[in-house]
């Protein structure tokens, strides 16, 4: 890193502490998978932006933006992924490496909104000795969301403003839509009974969008992410 003769003024700004610039928060999400016809297809990489943005905004982290890339379960087809270790060879360590050496950055949280990226986690100590590193992986938006495309991404869709509400007659209708609650993607059902059980539920009761659901969502969290920031300062 260049050496400057100026003094960089950390503590400017809405910052919990002077020490919030060696922490940086990153998005993870999915830029090309299938949500329905209401959600566009980077609802994932949308909703963990937002809510690492958000944070990054409230307490003076620094925002690293997003991954470019996601992975996912072979048994869920519906979207264009990579596999885990090319997410973690050819994206993750990659791109840290690279904040590290140019912002200085000690920590991070990794802002995850897409299931399949679960798979990395039994791997963050390895990604954290690579980077040379501290890092939490915060899995607060998948926690909570509920089966996919459905009510809980639906509502934080509305609430940040990409969800078409003109289409969610259509993006009920299973047969165009196999991916919405993935009550039509017989693998992932027959695969993994959490899946299987949320399709049947969305199936006999459908879904909604619950505007004070989603912000409620959003709001816990970036109250999650919050907590781990606290944690690492």
């Amino acid at each position: 890193m260049t050496e400057n003769n100026f003094k960089l003024k950390y503590n400017s700004g809405n910052v919990l502490s002077e020490k919030i610039y060696e922490i940086g928060i990153i998005a993870l999400g999915s830029h090309r998978e299938n949500h329905g016809s209401a959600l566009p297809i980077d609802t994932d990489s949308k909703i963990a932006a937002n809510v690492a943005l958000a944070v990054a905004t409230k307490t003076g982290a620094t925002f690293l933006g997003i991954f470019y890339a996601a992975t996912e379960f072979n048994y869920v087809k519906h979207g264009i992924h990579l596999t885990k270790d090319d997410l973690i060879d050819n994206q993750i360590i990659p791109q840290l490496k690279n904040i590290k050496e140019q912002l200085n950055i000690k920590k991070v949280i990794i802002v995850n909104g897409h299931g399949g990226n679960n798979q990395i986690m039994d791997d963050i100590d390895l990604i954290s000795k690579e980077t040379n590193l501290q890092i939490i992986f915060n899995n607060s938006i998948i926690e909570n969301e509920g089966p996919h495309a459905c009510t809980g991404e639906l509502s934080m869709g509305k609430v940040l403003g990409f969800l078409d509400e003109t289409r969610l007659e259509e993006h009920n209708d299973f047969k165009k839509n196999p991916e919405v609650g993935m009550v039509g993607l017989k693998l992932a059902r027959e695969n993994e009974p959490i899946i299987n059980k949320e399709a049947e539920h969305i199936e006999k009761e459908g879904f909604e969008v619950d505007e004070k659901l989603g912000k409620k969502l959003l709001e816990n969290a970036e109250k999650k992410i919050i907590d781990d920031i606290k944690s690492l300062l």
